[in-house]
């Protein structure tokens, strides 16, 4: 089973490098761009055929490994 994970700073948390790309994209005529948030993306395979315990593993592995839930929102999903 495919899986995407997306971890991102939650709404409320400053998030200084996208900022910087904000900054960067003005400077560079995009400005147009604006409340750029910056994240990460973790593809991978889960040998399981079963989708709850799938989704109840990536639950464990978000918060224990993948986000810091304190901080980040965590969410995935199947691709295939």
């Amino acid at each position: 089973m495919k899986t995407r994970v997306f971890v991102t700073l939650k709404p409320d948390v400053l998030d200084p490098q996208g900022k910087a790309i904000e900054g960067a994209l003005h400077r560079l005529g995009y400005t147009s761009a604006s409340e750029v948030r910056v994240g990460k993306v973790i593809e991978m395979n889960l040998d399981l055929k079963d989708s709850t315990q799938a989704k109840d593993q990536l639950n464990e592995m978000c918060e224990k490994l993948l986000s810091n839930p304190v901080i980040e929102d965590a969410r995935y999903e199947f691709t295939e």
